[in-house]
Order: structure tokens, then sequence, then C-alpha cells
């Protein structure tokens, strides 16, 4: 009998950053046995700004993974974000060998280091080791989303249709969400819903300005539907799974990737651009291309598209590279 396969999810713990390597460790898992260990990476105040080539495991915070308490390396590390580079970086030596290194977005730092790099397709990644999709790898499957709906159905159940999932971000590098621009995005949402005679199912990110959520909230409160203000259990995959169409702020890749994965219409809500749009621009025409989103125009028109998977893709790419280094 062939014994599973030993995969760590390492990250900094924040669900948006963890989610993309463990809705990878869990795709893999899909396609082979395979037992799933979460390890969060944090790195005391001081050195957490350092330069990742100047961390040494001596700077982690109590209670973060510590790679020098290891007896026994997995065969498999998955691991996401800026806080994971400096040990993903050097596992492979670590381990042996054993290990098999796959870091997701752009490292932007000791690229050769990582066995596998599975990169947005909109951030122009090219190498040996890259594996390019469409966004970025997530949980979201359609059983996971069947298995989110019972806990909620009597929410959710009554609601009529068509159910509209509005997912709404925030301020970023790139974008801003001003009151006033989070009031005027309301009333086009709040037309549609009424024009459409449906109902709403709202989240905000933890991104989202209490201003804008504020004034958001109380445009929208008068629909039928359930605008999620943060407490209890998370409701967005039953929500997505509930939705007849979903409404995306441009802000984010993984929300417009997971939104993609339901194969659902995806309509993209424009935001306050605070830069060129570049790379969301790209994932934006990606999604366009694959037949998932097109801009929001005050309609809930409805479209067809196979669901995007490329959480699976991407998966196979990694055990298809791992035989081949035996």
């Amino acid at each position: 009998m062939i014994s599973p396969l030993s995969i760590w999810v390492v990250s900094d713990g924040r669900a948006g950053i963890q989610n993309q390597a463990l809705g990878l460790a869990e795709a893999v898992a899909r396609l082979t046995p395979a037992d799933i260990a979460i390890k969060a990476v944090r790195w005391r105040p001081m050195f957490d700004r350092w330069p990742s080539g100047l961390k040494t495991p001596a700077m982690l915070a109590p209670g973060s993974f510590d790679p020098r308490a290891v007896t026994e390396w997995p065969d498999l590390w998955i691991a996401t974000g800026r806080a994971s580079l400096p040990l993903s970086a050097r596992v492979r030596d670590w381990s042996g060998g054993k290990t098999f290194t796959v870091q997701t977005q752009d490292p932007r730092w000791k690229n050769s280091a990582y066995d596998l790099i599975v990169a947005p397709a909109h951030d122009g990644l090219s190498g040996d080791n890259v594996v390019e999709i469409i966004g970025s790898p997530h949980r979201i499957t359609p059983s996971k989303l069947a298995e989110a709906a019972p806990a909620f159905a009597d929410r959710i159940a009554p609601l009529p249709h068509p159910r509209v999932a509005v997912m709404i971000g925030g301020r970023s590098k790139a974008f801003d969400l001003t009151p006033a621009h989070a009031a005027d995005l309301a009333e086009k949402i709040k037309a549609a819903v009424q024009a459409a005679k449906g109902s709403l199912l709202l989240t905000f990110s933890r991104r989202t300005p209490d201003a804008a959520q504020a004034v958001m909230t109380e445009r929208l409160s008068s629909l039928p539907g359930w605008i999620w203000d943060g407490s209890g259990a998370n409701p967005l995959f039953a929500m997505l799974d509930a939705a007849d169409h979903i409404l995306v702020t441009e802000d984010s890749a993984n929300m417009a990737t997971e939104a993609a994965a339901t194969g659902k219409p995806v309509h993209i809500l424009p935001m306050i651009p605070l830069k060129p749009a570049g790379k969301f621009a790209r994932l934006h025409a990606d999604l366009a291309a694959h037949g998932a989103a097109r801009p929001f125009d005050g309609t809930l028109e409805g479209w067809a598209y196979a669901p995007l998977n490329e959480t699976e893709r991407a998966a196979r790419a990694v055990l298809e590279a791992m035989a081949a280094r035996g």
C-alpha cells in the first residue's frame, strides 16, 4: 500500500493568503491520497520587515512554526506570501532534497530556490520552474459550496431569485473605495436587484473601509437578502452556492478567480483607480476571454461558461513535476 503524500501548507495564517496554498494542497489531495498539515509562519515584529535574505529561524515569533524543531520533512511544501519566503528558499537544503517546494504568487526573490512556482498569468512571470494560471489558487469547488449550504439554508433558501452575491473589497495600492463611490455602487446594485425582483447576499472584506461599509449597508438593507456583518461563521461559500449572479469589486484577484470557479456570471464592479490597472486589467481580460466575467453594466444579464478550474490544473502540474524529479 502506497503511503499518503505528506503536504505542509505554509503561510502567515491570514485566510486570504493561506487559502491559496491550502486550496492547491486540497486539489493535490483530490488527485492522490495525501495528509495535509497547516503551518503558520510569523516573525518577531522587529524583524518582520527585514529582507528575506537576512532572516533566520532565530527571528521567528513565539508560537510560529520553527524549522529547527522538524525531525521529519514532508514530501510536499506549498507556501504562499512574503512571510514564508525565508523558509521556502531553504527547505530543499534542510530536507536533504526530500521535500518538493512549491511557492504560489510571484516570490520576487530567489526564484530558482523553489522547485515550482505557481504564478498568476497576469504577473507575467516566466521560467523553467514557473506554471502560469489565470488568477490565484483557491479552495472553491462545487462540492465545497454545496457542503456549506445547509448550515445557512434557513437564512438563504427563502430568498427570491435571482440571488445576487456581492463581494466588496477595499483600499489597496491600486484602488480606493471612498464613501461617495461606495454609495454610487450601492445605488447601482440596488437598482439592478430591484429591477430583477431578486435578493442580495453581500460580504465585505477586511480591507473594506468602515465608512464605505456603513454607507453600503444603509443603502442596501431595504433589499430582501443578507448583508453579513462579519459575526458568526463565514457564509461566503453558501452565498456563492446560492447565487445566480456574482458581483465582485475589481481590486481583488482572489475574489474574481473564486467567483469564476462557480460557472456563474461574474460582474466586475469598478473602483477608484490610484494607479494604472495593469495586472488587474490583464486578469479581467483573461476572465473575459474564458467567458466568465464582464464589467457590471447595471443589469443582471445571464450567460454560461465552463467553471474556471485552474487550481486543479496547477495541482496536476505539481504532481507531474514531482514524478519527473523522481
